[in-house]
């Protein structure tokens, strides 16, 4: 079969591999319909030693099932499941109390045990706790929304729950990729009042109002929190989603929280410590977030996706075939897209 393999940072190739194939009897088989390219894989795009063996992309997909493995017992061949970026058991303490990315016996799709999604097909672990049936058909107008509870709506769903989002409270995102978006998206279901976009490309930030933000700050650093105070008058916001992950990133969103409010973090850290921890002290601040366990939030999501009350998949703006996932990865990193979906 054919999969995405990169081998250093901007070295992307499509390549023969082995077939996936099921190797523990807990695994399920998927043939992808539905893959994406991931605002997180261009940090290996641009940050990635070369690499002789490579490594296997994608952790975002829609499939359907060809086959399972002797103990799943939840899933048969034809199921068309949406596929989250952490594979989990479903019975252990961690995902019982809903925190899949943190399995006793998961982990992450995209390593060399465990392949990656921008590919024909893919294994999947830990097949019954990890897969969610979907009610839709594999051509269904919904897949683009649908395919976001794969990572992107589910982690904009946590980064507004870390920030305690809801009503009355003012919102603001740092970050306008897909995953900001979303949470714009998120924080405008939980009922927050006024919800404030840091982002600098038009396309993005005209994308954000449609989808429910009130304000738009362009500015970066000082001049951004500067700017968010002046919004709120010299306050703050109550609650902030990192979506970015750098430590600039990071020092807005302490910078522009008000005292007492919380920051929610899912932009993976590219920085040893968090930054200005005195004045997240001094002023009494919650810093949340992590991996979003989106397995826990697709039942939750699904609802308002099937009957359009969200459309998440608006942060779709490219559909590239398997062949065309290098120039997919360029044009998110050249910021051409915002997110890249793939049809194999």
């Amino acid at each position: 079969m054919r999969a995405t393999i990169m081998y250093g940072a901007g070295d992307v190739r499509i390549e023969t591999v082995p077939d996936a194939r099921l190797i523990e009897p807990t695994d399920a088989l998927i043939t992808v319909s539905r893959a994406c390219i991931c605002g997180s894989d261009l940090w290996p795009y641009n940050l990635m030693e070369p690499a002789g063996t490579g490594r296997p992309m994608g952790h975002e997909a829609i499939g359907v099932v060809d086959a399972v493995g002797a103990d799943v017992h939840t899933l048969k061949a034809g199921d068309v499941v949406v596929m989250p970026f952490a594979f989990s058991d479903g019975t252990c303490i961690f995902c019982h109390e809903g925190l899949q990315t943190s399995c006793v016996h998961g982990g992450f799709f995209g390593s060399e045990e465990v392949p990656g999604a921008q590919a024909e097909a893919v294994r999947v672990p830990q097949a019954d706790g990890t897969l969610f049936v979907l009610p839709a058909g594999a051509d269904d107008a919904l897949m683009p929304s649908l395919l976001t509870l794969s990572d992107v709506m589910g982690t904009g769903h946590h980064a507004a729950l870390a920030a305690k989002a809801g009503p009355g409270k003012t919102v603001a995102i740092v970050g306008d990729g897909a995953v900001g978006l979303c949470g714009v998206i998120a924080a405008r279901r939980l009922g927050s009042e006024r919800i404030v976009i840091l982002g600098r490309h038009a396309d993005r930030t005209a994308l954000a109002r449609e989808l429910g933000a009130t304000d738009v700050v362009s500015e970066r650093g000082e001049e951004a929190v500067e700017r968010v105070r002046e919004l709120t008058g010299g306050f703050g916001v109550h609650s902030i989603l990192e979506c970015v992950g750098t430590d600039q990133a990071m020092l807005t969103a302490i910078g522009i929280a008000r005292p007492g409010g919380a920051v929610g973090r899912v932009g993976v850290p590219h920085y040893a410590a968090i930054p200005a921890s005195e004045p997240a002290f001094y002023n009494n601040l919650t810093i949340g977030g992590g991996p979003a366990p989106v397995r826990a939030y697709i039942e939750e999501l699904l609802p308002d996706i099937l009957e359009g009350r969200i459309e998440p998949g608006r942060v779709f703006d490219r559909v590239v075939s398997l062949d065309e996932v290098p120039d997919g990865y360029r044009a998110m990193n050249e910021r051409e897209s915002i997110k890249v979906m793939v049809k194999p």
